[in-house]
């Protein structure tokens, strides 16, 4: 529980910094000045961005615009503009534990498509959500999530998953969007898991581009991506970045 309690401290320093960069976010603003804003803010918590330098990776934040899935790079020559929509994934690790989630955002005025796919993305983690119960299985928040977002025509990403995490940004088990229920770890107390849906609107199929990070979809379509940090407790689950 002793963990648990700085996990919510990582976790509400990464909420706030999501809220912020809502706020942000507008045409004209590049991906890069929403790196710097986030980086500001987190370490002005007192914490660390999880991301910067893992794995060897330059930004704060991961800055996915349109068709761009996950790992998006923070760039001056990505400049957002009126339509777009872009997802925003970062970490801050604060008394040695991290918190991790993401959120699809529109900018400006966007089409009644996009606005669907931001929206069903995000209410397939919450049909996730459901399925967590102590004794249960991993693979039943994975099945929800797909049986959700694919009633609408959508694919699930395969390649990419969510995870546990603690100490380390990425930890077991892996958590997939997909799959039949009944299968994977027991679900039991004390777990925390990153729990993401990645849904696109075309192909579930996705290429990485030359700089080894950039995840885009493959036919070009959009996706988009929304994640929380959940503990398991005995009162059920616990949303450790979001605040409801």
């Amino acid at each position: 529980s002793k963990e648990i309690d700085y996990m919510k401290e990582s976790g509400r320093i990464v909420e706030e910094a999501l809220n912020l960069m809502e706020k942000s976010i507008r045409p004209g603003i590049s991906t890069l000045e929403l790196d710097r804003i986030a980086e500001e803010f987190i370490t002005k918590q007192g914490a660390v961005p999880s991301f910067k330098g893992y794995g060897g990776f330059p930004g704060s934040i991961c800055a996915s615009v349109n068709d761009v899935v996950i790992h998006g790079i923070p760039s001056n020559k990505i400049i957002l503009k009126d339509g777009d929509i872009i997802s925003v994934d970062l970490g801050a690790v604060k008394n040695q534990y991290h918190g991790d989630a993401a959120r699809t955002f529109p900018v400006g005025s966007v089409s009644k498509e996009a606005e669907q796919l931001i929206e069903v993305t995000r209410a397939s983690f919450f049909e996730g959500l459901k399925k967590i119960e102590i004794g249960g299985k991993l693979s039943d928040i994975s099945n929800a999530i797909q049986v959700y977002a694919e009633a609408f025509g959508y694919s699930m990403v395969k390649d990419y998953v969510g995870h546990g995490i603690g100490k380390s940004l990425h930890e077991m088990p892996n958590v997939p969007n997909y799959g039949p229920p009944g299968r994977g770890p027991k679900l039991v107390e004390g777990m925390v898991l990153a729990i993401e849906p990645m849904v696109n609107m075309g192909t579930y199929k996705v290429k990485v581009l030359p700089d080894q990070w950039t995840v885009k979809t493959a036919d070009g379509k959009l996706s988009a991506h929304y994640e929380n940090t959940v503990a398991i407790t005995g009162n059920g689950p616990c949303l450790l970045t979001l605040t409801i």
